[in-house]
């Protein structure tokens, strides 16, 4: 009996001593589980080359006016066509202010021709009324955006188009007896006014600008072949190019010149050849322009001078010369997940003659409920911090789709498809 005794005390202490060694074994391993996740999100990488140059135009700079006072009538960027008026030149602030009154009483007949309309009928009144809304919504953006002058244009529209609507509601009125009293009384103004206000045309079809930096007879379009960077570099404005009456934009096409090193002016050649090639400046545009890679010029102390051609919002860069910018090769978007939670997955297939095909998958393994699910991705892109992927799924795989917003497994010990996690 004590045999037995001690040899089942000894059995029971081994079977102690096995599940304090199997539960040891498992409280570690679960406290030192490198289980960790993150979300997917949609993610951009650019290729590019941050740079500095200057905007080049087709430039014709307006004879410069000294005398009497001068009104610009066209906003910058504004198409003009040959012998379009540009500017007027009062003999005094008489006939400005004469010029002024005369403008008021054409913008009151405007309005009382429109309330005539308007009595016509209710689809006139209703369009008024959408236009009115849509006014006060571009004013509030302008405000918002901190564009000024474009706020002060949608208020002038919006005064307009409210007294319109005024003037259409005042019923009782005689609208004709109002139109022609105002009628009148512009013409006399019109009479006084002959004779003391002088037009300035454009001599050929182009955009208004109203600004002159003495850069228009030094960067021109012909100056551009050849440039070497030390030139550019040294360029400066001629500040004998003036005029109060601003320049007119010729053409369609615009152009970029920067000076880049030797190693950047390969790589943007290998890009333009490539694919496309878009430009992004730092201010005063606020979209990417694609851009045509016109020449790379002599190499000069390991540098050279690359043209860049556009012939997209040419309106918009008017007013823009000396200007820092990004020369873009290419963008590639997905959903970003860390490089180390894409992982290459053997799967085994039996064929129907009872050989069997491994095929190397890649994808990532996401949490679903409390279970690990595997989820094939193609990966865009890659560096040494994380990776862009797509789903890589057949039509009939939906569910195996990564999203963004998926949490997606970055370190696990023992992953598999259908592993219960937590």
């Amino acid at each position: 009996m004590r045999q037995k005794s001690l040899g089942t005390k000894i059995l029971m202490a081994a079977i102690t001593l096995a599940l304090l060694a199997y539960f040891g074994v498992q409280a570690a391993r679960y406290f030192t589980d490198p289980f960790s996740t993150t979300l997917a999100y949609h993610y951009a990488v650019e290729e590019s080359i941050s740079v500095s140059g200057y905007v080049v135009r087709d430039e014709q700079v307006l004879s410069n006016e000294s005398s009497g006072l001068l009104q610009l009538l066209r906003e910058e960027g504004e198409r003009v066509s040959a012998g379009g008026t540009v500017a007027a030149v009062f003999a005094d602030q008489a006939s400005l202010d004469l010029q002024t009154e005369i403008e008021s009483l054409t913008s009151r007949i405007e309005q009382l021709q429109y309330a005539q309309e308007a009595e016509l009928g209710v689809e006139i009144t209703q369009r008024l009324d959408n236009q009115i809304h849509q006014s006060i919504l571009s004013y509030r953006a302008a405000l918002e955006a901190g564009r000024f002058q474009d706020a002060e244009e949608q208020g002038s529209t919006l005064r307009s188009q409210v007294l319109k609507r005024d003037y259409s509601v005042s019923g009782g009125e005689d609208l004709t007896a109002q139109l022609q009293e105002l009628q009148s009384q512009r013409q006399t103004l019109q009479s006084q006014a002959a004779g003391s206000v002088r037009r300035i045309t454009a001599p050929a079809a182009g955009l208004y600008s109203a600004v002159v930096d003495g850069y228009e007879t030094v960067l021109t379009p012909e100056s551009l072949a050849d440039l070497t960077p030390s030139a550019l570099e040294s360029v400066t404005a001629d500040e004998s190019v003036q005029s109060n009456v601003g320049k007119l934009v010729l053409g369609e096409t615009w152009y970029y010149a920067a000076v880049l090193t030797a190693e950047e002016a390969e790589e943007l050649e290998k890009a333009a050849d490539a694919g496309e090639l878009y430009l992004r400046f730092a201010q005063g545009v606020d979209t990417d322009l694609p851009v045509t890679l016109e020449s790379i010029g002599p190499e000069e102390n390991g540098q050279a001078v690359a043209i860049l051609s556009g012939e997209l919002y040419l309106s918009q860069l008017t007013l823009l010369r000396e200007q820092s910018a990004q020369i873009i090769f290419s963008s590639v978007e997905g959903i970003r997940v860390p490089r180390e939670a894409v992982r290459l997955v053997t799967e085994t297939t039996e064929n129907e003659d009872g050989t069997v095909t491994e095929t190397t998958v890649t994808g990532v393994y996401c949490v679903s409920g409390r279970e690990a699910e595997f989820k094939p991705v193609e990966v865009l892109y890659s560096n040494e911090n994380f990776a862009l992927v797509e789903a890589d799924i057949a039509s009939n795989q939906e569910l195996l789709r990564l999203r963004p917003g998926d949490e997606v497994i970055i370190n696990a010990r023992d992953l598999y498809d259908g592993k219960v996690i937590g």
